[in-house]
């Protein structure tokens, strides 16, 4: 994708979560896979944790760090499958005030790429809250890399053309600014 090299790299801090009832910090490969590419593309990782399947403890994790000024994004990887414990969507997908449909679009159009329609096992989804991306993302290592380097690295990055969701990011919270200044 074309970059222009006159702007000026603008790093964004981002939290990543691990959705898993086996997994910690030690073997988490796709938290792991994550925090490298986000550390090596120059951004800050601002919080990672493991939380397990369950609602409640997804929802409040990344409420919590959507009320952080200090993080831009959240990406949680693991949880988008059809098994009884996936629940990932189910938690964060009704905090969204604005949905993302194309990055889900996007993220299978890569994935079938390389996995064909296996993908389709897959509820990737994304959205914005509280001036937040929340990007959430399958359990495995390729699929997080995928991802990253598929849309999020270059979506990430302010010199990305034509254009990107950093230059966009000042202006997430308009419509609770122009609530406000209503009331």
């Amino acid at each position: 994708m074309p970059s222009d090299s006159d702007r000026a790299f603008i790093p964004v801090g981002i939290a990543v979560l691990t959705v898993s009832d086996t997994r910690s910090l030690d073997d988490d490969k796709s938290g792991a896979t994550l925090a490298a590419r986000i550390e090596e593309a120059g951004h800050r990782l601002v919080d990672r944790a493991i939380v397990t399947d369950d609602v409640s403890r997804i929802r409040d994790t990344v409420q919590s760090w959507t009320k952080n000024p200090d993080i831009d994004v959240v990406i949680t990887t693991g949880g988008t499958g059809f098994t009884g414990r996936d629940v990932t969507p189910e938690a964060l997908e009704p905090l969204f005030e604005k949905r993302m449909d194309g990055f889900s679009e996007v993220f299978h159009r890569i994935s079938y790429d390389k996995i064909g329609t296996s993908t389709i096992q897959s509820r990737a989804t994304g959205g914005v809250t509280n001036a937040t991306f929340i990007f959430v993302l399958p359990g495995s290592p390729g699929a997080c890399k995928d991802a990253w380097d598929g849309i999020l690295k270059g979506q990430l990055d302010y010199r990305h053309k034509p254009c990107n969701f950093v230059e966009i990011m000042p202006r997430l919270d308009e419509h609770l600014r122009r609530g406000a200044a209503n009331a």
